[in-house]
């Protein structure tokens, strides 16, 4: 005789209190971050609204919608890395939540979390899923580079390369042979996962339109929320000129892994475009405009956001 099938035991008093009392710790933490983010640097945000108060606003309008597309690029690329089909409305409110987040820890950690426990939410292996995140950056960096090389061969001249001395070449390539030495085994087998999704992404075709397709959008969405600004605040700049400006000053910034790129790509940002031949004021109004449009405003809705979401379940 089959004994019955035992009756799952639901879960206790405690156990339900526990997972509600950590989700309302984390929303609440999201909250108190958001706050003290915007009384921190309210005078950022004030000097910035203050310097585009008499900007153009048919410019400003075309900057925040170009700042707007840019999270569903960033959901087609991620979905794009990956060959299960993801939840689309979710997947776009977690790159906006991400965004935020990607402003409370340096070098993307912040987006990259917040990612990385959306992927797992919807049911794939953390490997899977971390190889996932590599793939989108992959292509992200590719991209970046490919339009960097194109306005560069455009704009010949603008972009000036730093000399670098022979010494500090030999001690950065001498530090990655080391280490790539160290950590042959780990290297090679996330290497293997890596090719192994980008093969298995790129037999849909689909798949690797979304990837390499909202890659690009993204970056050239980001330089066009620039372009937009620099034309609202009347900068006497080509916008070939300012999308290479850009994209170099944000490669650069990587170099310093400050959250979201605060401080160094602003610095970076306003070199780039005052070496190019900018105003030092106008250079400023436009990083203050960029960073207006881009981390400011969205920050205090996307950090809610994203306690919403983790409420949810849904990160």
């Amino acid at each position: 005789m089959t004994a019955p099938p035992a009756t799952p035991t639901p879960p206790t008093s405690t156990a339900v209190g526990r997972r509600v009392s950590w989700q309302a710790g984390v929303s609440l933490l999201v909250m108190v971050c958001a706050g003290y983010l915007a009384h921190r640097h309210w005078p950022v945000i004030e000097a910035g609204a203050a310097r585009l108060a008499v900007a153009d606003r048919g410019w400003l309008l075309v900057a925040t919608a170009a700042t707007v597309a840019t999270w569903a690029c960033s959901a087609l690329a991620q979905q794009g890395a990956v060959s299960r089909s993801l939840p689309a409305r979710r997947l776009v409110a977690v790159q906006f939540a991400a965004s935020a987040a990607n402003h409370l820890l340096p070098a993307g950690l912040g987006a990259g979390a917040v990612n990385l426990r959306f992927l797992t939410r919807c049911g794939l292996p953390i490997a899977r899923s971390a190889t996932a995140l590599a793939v989108k950056a992959t292509a992200g960096t590719v991209v970046r580079g490919g339009l960097i090389a194109v306005l560069a061969l455009a704009c010949p001249g603008v972009l000036h390369v730093p000399h670098v001395s022979v010494t500090a070449v030999v001690v950065t390539v001498t530090v990655i042979a080391l280490a790539a030495v160290l950590l042959k085994g780990p290297l090679r087998r996330a290497l293997r996962a890596v090719l192994a999704d980008v093969r298995a992404v790129h037999e849909l075709p689909a798949r690797a339109a979304a990837l390499w397709g909202g890659s690009l959008a993204f970056a050239s969405l980001h330089t066009a929320v620039v372009i937009a600004v620099t034309q609202a605040v009347d900068l006497p700049l080509p916008p070939a000129q300012v999308a290479l400006a850009y994209l170099a000053a944000s490669s650069a910034a990587v170099l310093l892994p400050t959250p979201g790129g605060l401080g160094s790509l602003d610095a970076a940002l306003a070199l780039a475009l005052t070496l190019a031949g900018a105003p030092a004021g106008a250079a400023a109004s436009v990083v203050l405009g960029y960073r207006l449009l881009t981390v400011w405003l969205p920050l205090l809705p996307g950090l809610l956001a994203l306690g919403v979401l983790v409420r949810r379940r849904v990160v």
